[in-house]
């Protein structure tokens, strides 16, 4: 099941195996793909590279609840400040994987970039954890949002089932992995028209509260500073609501194989999308208060909702609709980016050797996309999620400190690697620092919730040392593994 990286083999079935130890070099357009061997084709251009990152960023949370960094911050000005700060600091990671996206021209994201500059042992640890419970239960939580919305419509004088909302959910999950198993181009083509559609959901709040503004409705930014009384406590968590608002800059680096002119477009991509997201963002909470005080804006549970059922009238049927095409649109890019992790890992032997095999006419990762199906499924209708997440949602910024402490260490330990991009090294420094203090401060916030996230993520240093390390497995133990 596990094993040590192998080296290129052709299965019997429909796939073939990519080149092993993470080393594509026919995933370069200038060297055509040598015969009898299938690989990943670039297919993702400038444009789908931002569809990629902007549609994975927006997703529910910026329509229905923003109101993490509001409760943190006790104020609108404050409020405010931190999302424009959080997008600042987003971008700042960003650029950082822009670097390390141009100089390791290997898909993965965080996994490929911790294997170079650590090695495999937090490598596998952070791909273990990825697999088991962060991306099941990441894709199982905004696929819900997907099924409430979606259901909203017709549920208007009542209480939407659980139930219904379960398996319209299912069917949501099922129809991504089956489009992402099924084309590249087609994956490509639907982020950017789901895209399309969450910068309209943006504008279509955003273009009344400018309006709003225009004539003088201001009395909700009235003494917005005034007041505070946001604890030395609370701007910490405020900043860490905010910067997992943002999260999802780094996707477009896990399909790096598949960027046509990578040095270029990687960059280029990040920078405009991070741009027009942190505009969007702060814009957006903007018009929410021209029309909808703090204290409403703590008590709703749907602002976008709110908001367009006090502007719009009959319109704002069309909210909800929107609303789930942006969850299925962060469904879709997240697992079009993931799946990449996983066939990377498999590639280099930490994961099963299914995992790296590509679908001989579709040219898709299949196999790495599926193995999410029947997990998600698992979380989906096993209960608490929203915990589970708490429980692990440390992780994610602990990997991404890591990945931006490596890229220091990478300019020390490898000075001569090309960098056809390069940041101030005060960015990833202060970019690091920043995710090595959330992870510090919610150890010592929320110690029980955390700790447990912290004892699921070490249970990957002994798989590491039973799946991998250890050649000499007895016969039972193989033959449990399926070897």
């Amino acid at each position: 099941m596990f094993r040590k990286a192998a080296l290129p083999t052709v299965s019997n079935g429909s796939y073939l195996q990519g080149q092993a130890n993470g080393k594509l070099s026919s995933m370069d357009s200038r060297q055509p793909a040598q015969e009898g061997k299938v690989v990943l084709k670039k297919k993702v251009t400038l444009l789908r590279g931002i569809s990629i990152i902007i549609g994975t960023i927006i997703g529910a949370g910026i329509f229905i609840s923003p109101k993490g960094i509001l409760k943190n911050t006790g104020g609108v000005g404050m409020s405010l400040t931190v999302w424009t700060v959080c997008g600042i600091l987003s971008l700042f990671g960003a650029l950082c994987y822009a670097e390390l996206g141009t100089c390791i021209k290997k898909s993965g994201g965080h996994y490929t970039y911790i294997l170079e500059a650590f090695g495999p042992l937090p490598a596998f640890v952070r791909v273990w954890v990825e697999l088991l419970i962060i991306r099941p239960a990441a894709t199982a939580v905004i696929s819900l949002a997907f099924g409430r919305y979606i259901l909203e419509p017709f549920f208007m004088q009542c209480e939407i089932p659980e139930l219904a909302i379960k398996l319209i959910t299912a069917v949501g999950i099922t129809l991504v992995m089956v489009l992402n198993s099924t084309s590249v181009s087609w994956s490509a083509r639907i982020q950017m028209f789901l895209t399309f559609c969450k910068l309209v959901a943006i504008l279509i709040i955003i273009v009344p509260g400018v309006i709003q503004l225009i004539k003088g409705e201001t009395q909700h930014f009235k003494n917005a500073f005034a007041g505070n009384d946001a604890s030395v406590m609370g701007l910490p968590l405020a900043f860490y609501s905010g910067m997992y608002a943002y999260s999802g800059w780094f996707y477009l680096n896990f399909v790096t194989e598949e960027v046509e002119n990578p040095e270029k477009n990687i960059p280029l991509a990040i920078c405009i999308s991070m741009i027009i997201v942190t505009v969007g963002y702060v814009l957006t909470n903007v018009a929410y208060f021209t029309t909808i005080s703090a204290g409403e804006l703590l008590l709703s549970k749907a602002v976008a909702v709110t908001f367009a059922e006090r502007l719009m009238g009959n319109f704002s049927l069309a909210v909800p609709v929107f609303v789930a095409l942006s969850c299925f649109g962060s469904m879709n890019g997240g697992i079009f980016a993931v799946s990449r992790m996983f066939f990377v890992a498999s590639r280099e032997g930490h994961l099963p050797e299914i995992l790296s095999m590509i679908h001989v006419r579709k040219h898709t990762p299949l196999p790495a996309v599926i193995v999410l199906h029947p997990l998600t499924m698992i979380m989906l209708f096993n209960g608490d999620l929203y915990s589970l997440l708490n429980f692990l949602s440390f992780a994610r910024w602990l990997f991404i400190g890591l990945v931006v402490a490596g890229l220091i260490y990478l300019r020390y330990k490898r000075p001569d690697m090309p960098r056809p991009f390069k940041v101030p090294l005060f960015i990833p420094a202060l970019f690091s620092f920043t995710c090595l203090f959330m992870v510090a401060l919610s150890l010592y916030s929320d110690p029980v919730n955390t700790g447990i996230g912290f004892a699921i993520t070490l249970t990957g240093i002994p798989a590491y040392y039973l799946f991998i390390v250890w050649d000499n497995k007895p016969k039972w133990f193989r033959k449990l593994l399926g070897k």
